[in-house]
């Protein structure tokens, strides 16, 4: 059995597309782009056209039957296309070919001759490779009859395959088929359907590759741009699970929480999670991560859903995180967008490009919690999977903020993103005394040893400290609380060190006394040994004279 040969395919120059499809779009053969007004459907074959006589030396010829080439100029140069450049150099021409039903109404049946005749004197005039027909439905307009219909379709396509023309035609959407006629798909080699649809008042384009001759290539519905940059894609789908990982550590930009990983800060690559309450620091512990990033000389990149660049900037330096100098660097970038400025898909879309595009090392989301109510959990959840694994897949380290509305210390998020993250940080506010402090828990560090103590969080104009609470009578105190227990142990100790002076003090002179008692006592012991000792002497002299007159008185009775 031989073995399977790709086909020859022609990159369009789209960003996202080409890998989405391994190559490109097939050569020398026609491509179907479909969909309803307003999908992109234009702009994709114009992009195709002027990326392939620009970046690929293949001039391209643009045949519209509807629009006039001066406003087909205009649209593209709002996307920074330059084609009227491309025009005066003849890589690109444009020819307009108006076709009037009610004219030819009259003329009876007819065919395509007349239209192959002019396409191959604008071919053969610049040498094209490519060409983009721009819509179908306006040059089988005037066709009643379906059998001619279809027989010129098959007739179009063939001549193009016989050319050898890379081609893009575009097609309205039909109803209940791809296209209105209905047979486009079927005689094209490619068929691409764009769509554009609203959801909860959030519109998103999606492609969908429905078929491709020859050539393996995605299947899903992948959600495409069209802004400043021009049209692109980007494939979303899951990277699974076979990325390297590093035993580099990253400093978070909080020594204090660095020293409660035994090794010192996270591992690069990793997915930390840092949920918490309204107010309690979750931007603020994100915004030291990034700075930590940049004084390492490395890129910092930033997805705000909530504040703007300089409102970021303006916050952080109120705790002694300066974000604009690494701004002016190059170093920070600051992305803010509303929630509801995009769909789901293209908000992940466009987060993967901006990643892609500035390659950074840290990459923070503030927060993810923004998304809930406008998608459904499963799909945030999926989103954060595929954000996670695409960070993962480039050894970039990923720091979530989410809103949680709890006050416990076992508190779940709302989309259960925890258990797709190596790291999670929980910060709460706790109520005492009439104030309320901040406090840190590292619930989870995966392959690093850490402490499971909670920390007291404290913002200040010098950044963050983390401050080891007061624990004793079954609770952790923290603030004022934690201030007056700490006073109140200081005077304790102070007086218990007082009572401590004052009964040596006691025992002190208590022993002064005994001693001089004990003295006392071994004088008047040495004096009673004295006088015994005298005693005794003077019984032995006593007891020695006695002898001696006893000697003397038997002495002189003998005599």
């Amino acid at each position: 059995m031989n073995d399977l040969i790709e086909i020859k395919k022609s990159p369009t120059g789209i960003e996202g597309f080409d890998e989405l499809t391994l190559g490109g779009l097939p050569t020398g053969r026609p491509t179907l782009v479909c969909g309803s007004a307003g999908c992109g459907k234009t702009l994709f074959a114009s992009t195709f056209l002027l990326n392939g006589a620009r970046e690929f030396d293949e001039p391209g010829l643009f045949v519209t039957f509807e629009e006039r080439p001066v406003d087909i100029v205009s649209n593209v140069a709002s996307l920074g296309f330059g084609m009227d450049d491309l025009i005066a150099e003849g890589k690109i021409q444009i020819e307009h070919i108006a076709v009037d039903p009610a004219e030819l109404a009259e003329i009876g049946d007819y065919d395509l001759e007349g239209l192959f005749l002019r396409l191959e004197l604008a071919i053969d005039e610049i040498g094209a490779k490519r060409i983009v027909l721009d819509t179908i439905e306006s040059l089988f307009s005037a066709f009643t009859n379906p059998a001619i219909l279809r027989a010129e379709i098959r007739r179009l396509f063939d001549w193009l395959k016989d050319k050898g023309m890379t081609t893009v035609i575009t097609g309205e959407r039909g109803d209940g088929s791809l296209t209105r006629q209905g047979l486009e798909e079927y005689v094209s080699d490619c068929v691409l359907l764009l769509d554009h649809r609203v959801y909860n008042q959030i519109s998103t384009r999606r492609l969908r590759i429905v078929k491709y001759r020859g050539t393996a290539h995605g299947t899903n519905e992948y959600p495409f741009l069209i802004d400043s940059d021009g049209f692109s894609v980007l494939p979303v789908s899951s990277l699974g699970l076979n990325h390297k990982v590093s035993e580099e550590r990253i400093r978070s930009g909080v020594p204090d929480l660095d020293d409660m990983l035994v090794g010192g800060g996270f591992y690069r690559g990793s997915s930390i999670l840092v949920s918490g309450v309204a107010g309690s620091g979750k931007s603020s512990l994100s915004a030291c991560f990034a700075a930590a990033a940049c004084e390492a000389g490395e890129r910092a990149l930033y997805f705000s859903f909530e504040e703007s660049s300089d409102q970021t900037v303006r916050n952080m330096r109120s705790i002694g995180v300066d974000l604009k100098p690494w701004m002016d660097q190059g170093l920070f970038r600051h992305i803010a967008a509303r929630p509801t400025f995009y769909s789901l898909e293209m908000h992940l879309a466009v987060m993967l490009r901006e990643v892609t595009r500035f390659k950074p090392s840290l990459v923070l989301v503030d927060p993810i919690s923004a998304f809930i109510g406008n998608a459904d959990q499963l799909e945030v959840q999926a989103m954060m999977l595929r954000m996670v694994d695409f960070l993962k897949a480039r050894g970039v380290t990923g720091v979530f903020t989410h809103l949680t509305h709890g006050q416990g210390e076992a508190v779940e998020t709302d989309v259960g993103l925890s258990s797709l993250m190596d790291a999670w940080i929980l910060l709460l506010n706790r109520e005492s005394s009439g104030e309320f402090n901040r406090e840190l828990y590292l619930l989870k560090a995966r392959g690093t040893a850490h402490s499971n103590q909670v920390r007291e969080f404290v913002l200040s104009n010098d950044g963050i400290k983390l401050v080891r609470p007061y624990i004793g009578e079954g609770r952790a105190l923290t603030g004022s609380a934690r201030r007056i227990q700490e006073a109140q142990d200081r005077r304790r100790e102070f007086e218990r060190a007082a009572d401590a002076e004052r009964k040596q003090a006691e025992i002190s002179q208590r022993r002064q006394r005994v001693k001089a008692e004990i003295d006392a006592l071994n004088a008047e012991l040495e004096a009673d040994e004295l006088e015994l000792g005298r005693i005794r002497q003077n019984e032995e002299v006593y007891e020695a004279q006695a002898e001696r007159d006893r000697l003397l008185i038997e002495q002189s009775r003998r005599a």
